[in-house]
C-alpha cells in the first residue's frame, strides 16, 4: 500500500501525457481507466507533440531516476517502436545540484580524511550534476588537475524505493498484458536494476575506465584520463581532468580547424576496434559522452569520458557477430541465415529458405542506395526486428552493442554526413578478425593451452585403460543431455572410428605446437614427436584391437 501514491501519480502523468495511448489495451489496466476520467487531458500544445517526445516530458517530470530509467531502456530497442527508442535516446541526465557542502562532506566519508588533506584545492561549485553522482573540480597536492565524482546523498534507498515500484509495475504487465511473453517486463525490471547498482559503484567504473585507457594507452585515436586510485573508492571516484570540444559543437571544431572527415572515420574504426579487438566496448557513446582533443587538429582524437556503462561480449557471440557483419558486407544472404540457425539465435525447426527470403527482403532496398547513406545499424536493427518473427532470442549485450553502434554512426555522420560506413567499417574488421583468428592467433592460444595439458598427461593412459575396459566389457554408457545430442546416437557406432581418428590428430597436434613452444634441441623435439605418434599409433591398434573382440 506504501506504494499507491507513487503509482497514483505514474498514471496520472500517463493520463496527463496521454501516454495511455502507448500502452496496448490500456483498457485492461482499470487505473488508467479511472485516471482518464478524474485527469485533465493534456494541454494542446503537449498533445500535438510526437508520443516519444510526451514520454520523455513525463519521465523528466517524474524525476531524475526516472530519467535514467528511460536512458538504460532505450538500449532496449528490440521492444520498443523505434520512434520512442529515439526520444528516449536524447533524454538528457541532468538534475537540479546539491550544496557542495554535502559534496565535501561524502567525499570525507568514503576517503576518511579531511578533504583538505587529501586534495590542494576543492571547488564546491560543481562542474556538472546527474541522476546518480555529481562531479567537482579539485587540485592534487602535487599540482595535477583532477575531477572527482561523489554519488549524490541518499541515492541507493531512491533507487530501492523506484525499483520496488517498478517491479510491481513489472508484475502487473506481467499479468494482464496480453504480450507479457514477448515484452518480459520482470526481465527489463531486472536489467534495469542491475545497470543502476553498478552504476552506484565508483570503484567498478574507475576499473572500467582503467582498462579502456590500457587498451588504448599511447593511441592516436583516443584519450582516457587516468584513474587516481589512491583517491577512489565505491563513493568517490577521482579521475585526471582533461579539457576538450564536445563532439556535437561542430562551430567550436571547425574554429579549431579540427579534420572532422578524418574523425568520423576514426569514430567507426574505434568502435570495431573495442568491439571485435579488445571484447571491451563504451556502451554509453553519446555526444555528451565524448569530447574531441583541440590540440592536434590534423590527426584529432576522441576523449572519453562516463565509464558508468560498457559492454562485452561472449567469445560465441563475438564469432557469429562478426561472421554475421563480414557475411553483411559481401550481401550473402543464405550465410546470414545459417549463421542465425548455427549460433542458436534461431529454433532449429526454421526453414533455411524462408530466413534467407525474409533476410533478403530487407537487405537489398538498403543496396539500392549508394553505399555512403547506408546505416549499418539500421540495417542491423531491420534484421533483428524480422529474425523477432521467427522467434529470435538475443542476450542484452547484443542490443547494448547494437544500440551503441546506432550512437557511433550518428556521431560519425555528424561530423561527415557523407561518410561512408561500410568502405570504413570493412577493412578495419576484417584487418581485426584476420588476427583474432589466423594463423598466428591460434598458434598463441595453443601454446597458451599447452601448461594445462602437460599437467594432465600423466592421468590419460589411465582413463584410456578404464575407457577401454568399459568399452570391451559392454559397460560403456552413452548419456543424452539434450535433444540436439540425442541426434548423434544415430552415429554411435562411429564412435570408436572417430575417437581413434581424434587420438592421433590430438597427438599431431600436440607435436606441432611443441615444436613451437618447447624450447629445446630441434633434433630432440623430433624424437619426442616420433616417440609420441608412435605410442598413438600403438594406442590405435590396441584400441582397434579391443573393439573387435567384443
Amino acid at each position: 500500500m506504501h506504494l499507491l501514491p507513487r503509482v497514483l501519480r505514474i498514471a496520472a502523468l500517463l493520463v496527463r501525457y496521454r501516454l495511455d495511448d502507448v500502452i496496448d489495451d490500456a483498457h485492461r489496466f482499470r487505473i488508467l481507466r479511472w485516471a482518464r476520467v478524474l485527469v485533465p487531458r493534456a494541454r494542446a500544445e503537449i498533445a500535438s507533440l510526437p508520443r516519444g517526445e510526451r514520454l520523455v516530458l513525463a519521465l523528466t517530470e517524474l524525476g531524475p531516476i526516472f530519467v535514467k530509467f528511460g536512458q538504460i531502456l532505450s538500449t532496449r530497442r528490440d521492444l520498443l517502436p523505434a520512434d520512442i527508442a529515439d526520444a528516449l535516446t536524447a533524454l538528457q541526465d541532468k538534475v537540479t545540484p546539491y550544496p557542495g557542502s554535502v559534496a565535501r562532506t561524502a567525499i570525507e566519508k568514503a576517503l576518511g580524511a579531511p578533504v583538505e588533506e587529501r586534495y590542494a584545492a576543492f571547488d564546491e561549485q560543481p562542474l556538472a550534476s546527474a541522476s546518480i553522482a555529481q562531479v567537482h573540480a579539485a587540485q592534487m597536492l602535487d599540482g595535477r588537475e583532477v575531477v572527482i565524482k561523489v554519488l549524490r546523498p541518499d541515492i541507493r534507498e531512491r533507487i530501492d524505493r523506484d525499483i520496488e515500484l517498478l517491479r510491481a509495475l513489472g508484475e502487473l504487465a506481467n499479468r494482464v498484458h496480453p504480450n507479457a511473453d514477448k515484452i518480459r517486463p520482470l526481465d527489463v525490471v531486472a536489467e534495469i536494476e542491475s545497470t543502476l547498482l553498478n552504476e552506484l559503484d565508483l570503484q567498478r567504473e574507475g576499473a572500467n575506465a582503467s582498462l579502456l585507457r590500457r587498451n588504448f594507452l599511447n593511441s592516436d585515436d583516443l584519450y582516457v584520463p587516468e584513474v587516481i586510485w589512491s583517491h577512489t573508492t565505491a563513493g568517490v571516484l577521482t579521475l585526471e581532468r582533461v579539457r576538450g570540444i564536445p563532439v556535437d559543437d561542430l562551430a567550436a571544431l571547425d574554429a579549431a580547424g579540427i579534420d572532422r572527415v578524418r574523425l568520423a572515420e576514426k569514430g567507426v574504426q574505434l568502435f570495431y576496434t573495442q568491439v571485435f579487438r579488445d571484447n571491451f566496448f563504451h556502451a554509453d557513446a553519446h555526444a555528451g559522452n565524448i569530447w574531441v582533443d583541440a590540440s592536434r587538429p590534423a590527426n584529432p582524437r576522441f576523449i572519453a569520458l562516463d565509464f558508468g556503462i560498457m559492454g562485452t561480449l561472449s567469445e560465441q557471440d563475438q564469432f557469429w557477430l562478426a561472421e554475421n557483419f563480414l557475411a553483411l558486407f559481401e550481401q550473402d544472404y543464405q550465410r546470414i541465415a545459417d549463421l542465425h540457425l548455427r549460433a542458436g539465435w534461431m529454433p532449429e525447426n526454421v526453414r533455411m529458405d524462408e530466413l534467407e527470403s525474409a533476410i533478403r527482403a530487407v537487405c537489398e532496398p538498403y543496396f539500392t542506395r549508394p553505399l555512403s547513406e547506408i546505416s549499418l545499424a539500421a540495417v542491423l536493427i531491420k534484421l533483428f526486428q524480422t529474425a523477432r518473427r521467427y522467434r529470435l532470442t538475443l542476450q542484452p549485450q547484443l542490443i547494448l552493442m547494437q544500440k551503441t553502434l546506432l550512437n557511433i554512426e550518428g556521431v560519425g555522420r555528424l561530423l561527415h554526413p557523407k561518410i561512408d560506413i561500410w568502405a570504413t567499417a570493412k577493412p578495419v574488421l576484417e584487418k581485426i578478425w584476420w588476427k583474432r583468428r589466423g594463423p598466428k592467433a591460434m598458434l598463441k592460444r595453443l601454446r597458451q593451452r599447452v601448461p594445462e595439458w602437460l599437467a594432465a598427461t600423466p592421468d590419460m593412459p589411465q582413463l584410456m585403460h578404464s575407457y577401454l575396459e568399459q568399452v570391451t566389457s559392454g559397460k560403456l554408457e552413452v548419456r543424452i543431455a539434450s535433444e540436439d545430442l540425442r541426434r548423434l546416437e544415430t552415429h554411435s557406432r562411429r564412435g570408436p572410428q572417430l575417437a581413434v581418428s581424434l587420438t592421433i590428430g590430438a597427438t599431431f597436434a600436440l607435436c606441432a605446437v611443441a615444436l613451437q613452444v618447447l624450447d629445446t634441441q630441434t633434433l630432440r623435439i623430433g624424437g619426442v614427436c616420433v616417440w609420441a605418434m608412435g605410442a598413438a599409433a600403438i594406442s590405435a591398434v590396441a584400441f582397434i584391437a579391443a573393439l573387435r573382440s567384443r
